[in-house]
């Protein structure tokens, strides 16, 4: 590698370990490394900020804002209070079931939209729940997560990695139906019985907040009805279209900012009531995490780790797939899987090509996906559930969430290993 390539490789390391430490605010070290990388010369303001690959995602920012924003309305309804009540009364107060309830409705509603926009709407329900019954909001958040993105594998659309992938592949809403979900089912069963290891068996149940829940008419927190319908409409029209998309054709971030503008448009919500509920931090760590994954692929340095790790397995479709598979799940959890699939699908593309099957691309988005989940920072739906959290003043940590995810994604991946083998290998 070149001496700007090792210069950007210990900018971006320095950064992660900093994050890690929480020692210093993740925002002003994810905007430092993004500033020294531009200072020097590992990347400019094109490939930053405007180039497809190694800049910027504008669609996953704007796509954020915009879904901020439609909640943030949504909020002023007592939707969430309402569904806050509805979950723990159908849980009947008892803490892992009402975990499992939220688990199973975070990874389906990943599945058909993605699993930021899941996030974002399930995350206001799980605080108020939480507090009703006295319970850790912690466990359920980072649960709810890691749901999201095992989830958001089974479909095109919930996870913008596979997007990619099926652009690059040729691969249509249906292929993702018939060879991802059905792993995906049975990553979520086994996940619901790590969920009981990892948090169920200390989650204590308190039969006096039970029964007061169950007294209550979660009708009666509906604060204004007409917004709430409105607002329900314009949610429905987004996600109609989200999951149209590989028909319309409409990027998601464009239809989450038209949703929101007209939302804001046709209701008695103001502008600055919509806006205070955007995660102002999260969408600039987002930016400049970008920003810093950008150099590492513009210096050559994660387009040399991929071609590397093909080139020991070349000629060899079972190694190649069970290379990929582990080496997008590790590279997945210290990158952004975005950019990371970006400059990964036209090597997988050769492959396939060449004779090494289409099990190539479940592997690359198995392992991206999963991958995702092994660090506080690996997915976009990991960063906006820490930057939720930190708002409403229950801050979890690098570690915390990052001590959860490794376990999952060391057990998910293990397990998708020898399905793609009996499935396609063998």
């Amino acid at each position: 590698m070149s001496v700007l390539a090792w210069a950007s490789t210990a900018v971006f390391l320095t950064a992660y370990a900093l994050i890690a430490t929480e020692k210093i605010s993740r925002v002003a070290v994810a905007l430092g490394g993004a500033g020294i990388m531009l200072a020097l010369h590992a990347t400019d303001a094109r490939a930053a900020f405007f180039a497809e690959h190694t800049g910027v995602d504008w669609n996953v920012v704007f796509l954020l804002l915009g879904m901020m924003i439609i909640v943030g309305v949504l909020k002023e309804t007592g939707l969430f209070e309402y569904l806050a009540i509805w979950a723990a009364k159908r849980a009947r107060g008892r803490p892992f079931r009402l975990m499992v309830l939220l688990v199973i409705i975070t990874a389906v509603a990943s599945a058909l939209l993605d699993n930021v926009t899941t996030v974002l709407l399930i995350a206001p329900v799980t605080f108020l729940v939480c507090a009703r019954l006295a319970l850790p909001v912690a466990p359920f958040l980072i649960s709810e997560a890691l749901a999201s993105n095992i989830g958001g594998a089974a479909t095109l659309v919930g996870d913008p990695p596979n997007i990619i992938i099926a652009s690059r592949g040729n691969l249509s809403f249906n292929d993702f139906l018939v060879h991802m979900a059905p792993m995906v089912i049975l990553l979520m069963v086994v996940f619901i019985g790590l969920c009981w290891l990892l948090w169920g068996r200390r989650l204590r149940y308190d039969s006096v907040r039970a029964s007061e829940i169950m007294t209550l008419d979660e009708r009666e927190t509906i604060a204004d009805r007409k917004l709430l319908w409105q607002g329900l409409a314009v949610l429905a029209a987004v996600t109609a279209v989200f999951v149209l998309h590989p028909i319309l054709g409409y990027e998601p971030s464009v239809v989450a900012l038209l949703g929101a503008g007209v939302l804001v448009a046709v209701t008695r919500v103001t502008t600055e009531q919509a806006l205070a509920e955007v995660e102002w931090p999260t969408l600039v760590f987002f930016a400049a995490l970008f920003v810093m994954v950008g150099a590492l692929v513009e210096t050559g340095v994660i387009g040399q780790l991929s071609q590397a790790a093909v080139d020991a397995t070349a000629g060899r479709p079972g190694l190649t797939a069970m290379g990929l598979l582990g080496g997008s799940a590790v590279l997945s959890a210290i990158v952004d899987n975005i950019p990371y699939v970006a400059t990964m699908s036209p090597i997988v593309a050769e492959l396939v090509n060449s004779g090494g099957g289409q099990v190539q691309w479940w592997a690359l988005a198995f392992g991206a996906d999963l991958g995702g989940n092994a660090t506080a920072v690996g997915a976009a739906a990991n960063v906006v559930i820490l930057g939720i959290a930190a708002r409403n003043g229950t801050p979890i940590g690098f570690w915390q969430f990052t001590k959860y995810g490794l376990i999952v994604t060391a057990v998910t991946v293990t397990l998708v290993a020898p399905y793609l083998w009996l499935r396609y290998l063998l």
